[in-house]
């Protein structure tokens, strides 16, 4: 099953763009006839057929669109400090798109180490993880937000903060507190964790103290495993 993206599909006829269609009829040595799937990103596969094997100009037939296509029971949005090293950050990423995750806002915090992101560049991160995982959904992925402006948000859901701070708050394990079947926002702090004074803001503001477990994860590894953990409390 060879997936492409193509948010801005039309239909019955779309013509895939010159670098896809490079990839399509050079690469993959695909032919008038043969069969390949589109998907918006929003929930919709569809199910098409070549019919002009043009180097540069790809066009594809839909001869059939399947909606909400595998769609997750649950919604999960993830918010997350970017690491000092992109490439771990960009890991996380494309893991989370793999498992499952709506949306995603890059955190800026007090300790943060990094302070900007391409996002063009995460984009195309994303991007490949949805092709790669035959995902129909391609999360939405938010600017350089600043933490506070994230705790204070509107959210409809269960919200939860994971830090390592013993002496400031009782935590719960996520596993035992995450509701099935809602929607949740999960903060994961930089490699300093969060200051005392946003967790403390992040209570005030709704959001429960979780822990990830005794062993100490580094940011990229925490915020997959709360991902993962999310994915196994809603598919029991």
């Amino acid at each position: 099953m060879q997936l492409f993206y193509a948010p801005e599909i039309s239909l019955p006829l779309y013509t895939l763009p010159e670098e896809e269609s490079k990839h399509c009829i050079r690469v993959l040595r695909m032919e008038v006839g043969d069969e390949l799937f589109l998907t918006d990103g929003k929930g919709n596969m569809h199910r098409c057929k070549i019919v002009d094997n043009n180097v540069k100009r790809c066009v594809v037939e839909v001869v059939e669109t399947e909606s909400e296509y595998e769609k997750l029971p649950y919604s999960l949005t993830m918010a997350v400090a970017p690491t000092k090293n992109i490439d771990r950050f960009e890991w996380f990423l494309e893991k989370a798109t793999e498992v499952g995750v709506t949306e995603i806002f890059p955190i800026e915090c007090d300790h943060s180490e990094r302070r900007q992101i391409k996002l063009e560049r995460e984009e195309k991160v994303i991007t490949a993880a949805v092709k790669q995982s035959l995902k129909a959904y391609h999360p939405t992925l938010h600017p350089l937000t600043a933490v506070r402006e994230v705790i204070t948000g509107d959210f409809d859901g269960e919200k939860y903060i994971a830090h390592c701070n013993t002496e400031l708050t009782e935590r719960e394990y996520l596993g035992k507190v995450l509701k099935k079947g809602g929607n949740a926002l999960i903060l994961i702090g930089p490699e300093g964790d969060f200051s005392p004074e946003e967790i403390n803001f992040a209570t005030q503001n709704g959001f429960k103290p979780i822990t990830l477990g005794t062993q100490r994860l580094r940011t990229e590894t925490a915020a997959v495993t709360a991902t993962i953990v999310t994915a196994t409390v809603n598919m029991l």
